[in-house]
């Protein structure tokens, strides 16, 4: 998160959307007394609108194991029936390999209302690239749980508000101190152990023999410290565009999010005068080029749109490009997500890249930290 001269609103660089079966996010709050800089949806509904045949609908979940909601026609995804909900069962006995496209049969309006906007918002690619088994194991923990687990969890001061400055306070709390713009760019080590650890800036740290190190890593960065790692790429890139809306009562009564489909944007999220909008795998769509002054007019269209704003103008606009966003969730590069435990007995790994069974989240990246932790200790 950050404060945008140009918007002249604090912003989050990219949106994220934690739900209530996030049980390591939620602990992570609990812990840094932060629990209340989040607000939890009453229920599990969700907009959505249709760019091209102008269609606005919501998803609205039960809150029992059993999906009676998919039953009614009037809380179900328009177009679809009972049986298209049924493809879901191929993602549970996925392979290892298996893209979502794989398992995942038919290419109808289930496809292009659930399965498409899903892939790409949980892995950041397409069907025909995302493991199959990553995306199950988002849904088994959410969706697949019930209404209770999937309730939408937003920040209303932002992100780093919530998520960041509060773990800062808990450790200074502690006597620990948090170091920025100290880029590690080494790590020298004595048979199988981490001796020093040593900075861009020159400081070089001693590592003692009762010391641990734990290090949170993009996958570029850690192959730069540890050369002999393989680990997945880590350039997949998310689009998001920011803007600050004329007219501060027009998002007055909008949802905190709803997801576009037949669009390019793929979500868009209101918080107070601010709409932002995520356009995930856009390295893949082709977007990571586009010129902002011609990307920008042409995502409002598509917001007024989706969001019935008739003809409302922004007076900022602001576009983030993510060129490394996420690791690459294709099969091939999934499978060389590291382990936690390295060769060096005192060194460790966190990050939502490492092996934590789950996509590239707020969620996964939260719980290496706790599987790192724990060999540590």
């Amino acid at each position: 998160s950050f404060y945008d001269k140009h918007l002249e609103r604090d912003i989050d660089n990219g949106n994220h959307l934690l739900l209530s079966g996030n049980r390591s996010a939620k602990a992570y709050l609990d812990r840094i007394n932060a629990s209340g800089l989040m607000e939890t949806a009453p229920d599990a509904r969700f907009a959505f609108a249709d760019i091209e045949t102008g269609e606005r609908w919501q998803v609205c979940m039960n809150n029992g194991p059993v999906p009676w909601w998919v039953m009614s026609p009037l809380r179900r995804i328009p177009g679809t029936s009972l049986g298209d909900y049924l493809q879901g069962a191929g993602l549970a006995r996925a392979k290892q390999g298996q893209t979502v496209a794989d398992v995942i049969a038919g290419r109808g309006t289930m496809w292009s209302r659930f399965w498409e906007p899903l892939t790409l918002a949980v892995l950041n690619t397409t069907p025909e690239r995302g493991e199959a088994r990553l995306l199950w194991a988002a849904m088994a923990e959410t969706f697949a749980r019930g209404g209770q687990h999937c309730l939408p969890m937003f920040a209303p001061t932002g992100l780093g508000n919530a998520l960041v400055v509060p773990a800062e306070r808990y450790l200074e709390l502690r006597g620990e101190r948090t170091m920025h713009q100290h880029a590690l760019k080494s790590v020298e080590t004595i048979a199988d152990r981490a001796m020093m650890l040593r900075f861009a800036n020159g400081r070089a740290v001693e590592v003692f023999p009762q010391d641990k190190v734990i290090l949170a890593l993009p996958p570029t960065r850690l192959r730069m410290v540890l050369p002999d790692l393989d680990v997945p790429r880590d350039d997949a890139g998310i689009l998001n565009a920011h803007f600050v809306v004329e007219d501060p009562d027009l998002t007055a009564g909008l949802p905190p999010i709803t997801g576009l489909v037949n669009s390019t944007t793929h979500w868009a999220f209101v918080r107070g005068d601010v709409i932002s909008l995520t356009i995930s795998a856009a390295d893949r769509l082709g977007l990571m080029d586009a010129d902002p002054e011609d990307l920008a007019p042409k995502l409002w269209a598509e917001t007024c749109i989706g969001l019935g704003l008739g003809n409302a103008t922004y007076k900022a606009a602001r576009i983030n490009k993510e060129r490394r966003a996420t690791f690459d969730q294709s099969s091939a590069e999934a499978a060389k997500r590291p382990a936690a435990r390295t060769r060096i007995k005192n060194l460790f790994l966190a990050g939502d890249a490492t092996q934590t069974g789950l996509p590239a989240t707020i969620e996964g990246a939260i719980r290496s930290g706790e599987t790192a932790a724990r060999l540590a200790a």
